[in-house]
């Protein structure tokens, strides 16, 4: 176990939550949302503090999309590429978000952690299309040009 990673937000997440094996879902959510990702050194520990294997923990983690084992930014982008947005060409502005970005397919943190670009298959908003939301607010009606003012709003506000 790493002994250099602070265990205190997990262990207070574990109080407030109870030890309980049928309380790991909103364990794993309540570290994620703390740490944007589930950090490595988290399975062995809450396994040994909860009494579920790690495996257990591990397969929990990885059978829900929301959760993540890679470190996301501190803006969570998400293209909604569900029918009614791709129509109303949602690629564009995945595209005009990767190349302002620097980030690809393959890629879709920036090296910073400031950005994190991912694709939905459907925020549920279809009247509104296309959408993308940035950490979970909404913004309707996107072009390639509202995404691109859009982000330089943020990184604006990464600098403050």
């Amino acid at each position: 176990m790493n002994e250099t990673f602070d265990f205190t937000k997990v262990d207070s997440i574990i109080n407030e939550l109870g030890s309980r094996q049928s309380a790991i879902i909103a364990i794993l959510q309540g570290i994620q949302e703390h740490y944007r990702y589930l950090p490595k050194e988290v399975f062995p520990y809450l396994s040994k503090q909860i009494g579920i294997s790690e495996a257990r923990i591990y397969s929990t983690a990885t059978f829900y999309d929301n959760f993540s084992l890679e470190p996301k930014g501190k803006f969570v982008i998400k293209v909604c590429d569900g029918t009614a947005c791709h129509v109303r060409k949602s690629i564009p502005i995945l595209e005009r978000l990767r190349k302002e970005l620097g980030l690809t397919e393959k890629k879709a943190t920036a090296d910073d952690l400031s950005f994190t670009v991912e694709t939905v298959s459907c925020l549920g908003a279809c009247g509104l299309a296309p959408v993308i939301t940035v950490n979970d607010k909404v913004y309707p009606a996107m072009t390639p040009d509202k995404t691109s003012e859009l982000i330089k709003e943020l990184k604006e506000e990464l600098l403050c």
